[in-house]
């Protein structure tokens, strides 16, 4: 072995610590369906070896992560101690803030509850008025 050993972790667990995932299950759940990339080589096991300078990019809701491994981690702590593990190569944009329409907004004839008109259509129909 070298004087300096190369430090390692399981990717589910580093996930876990650096609190991208709410769980190592969860993570390691994710990694198996696929779509995990460490150094751009695609990655199927949860057991698969990181070690910081690494990059992991996989698919998180709408976005597509892209994170460095800064630094392994030894547990989970609080947010601040989670972030300083990662840098975020690309971090997700603000989402858009729908343009508020003024008056009620629109919707499909048919969609949803029926109006006071459609209602009134109705009771006529039956002969309840």
């Amino acid at each position: 072995m070298t004087d300096k050993a190369v430090e390692k972790l399981r990717l589910d667990k580093w996930l876990w610590h650096a609190r991208l995932f709410k769980s190592r299950t969860l993570a390691a759940q994710q990694i198996g369906h696929g779509g995990f990339r460490v150094n751009r080589a695609i990655v199927r096991k949860s057991a698969h070896a990181v070690q910081s300078g690494d990059v992991v990019t996989f698919p998180k809701g709408p976005y597509v992560r892209v994170i460095e491994i800064v630094a392994l981690g030894t547990r989970r702590g609080p947010a601040p101690e989670a972030q300083a593990l990662y840098r975020d190569l690309n971090p997700p944009e603000a989402q858009p803030k729908p343009d508020r329409q003024q008056g009620p907004a629109l919707r499909d004839s048919g969609a949803g509850r029926p109006t006071k008109k459609h209602r009134r259509e109705i009771e006529r129909l039956i002969g309840r008025s």
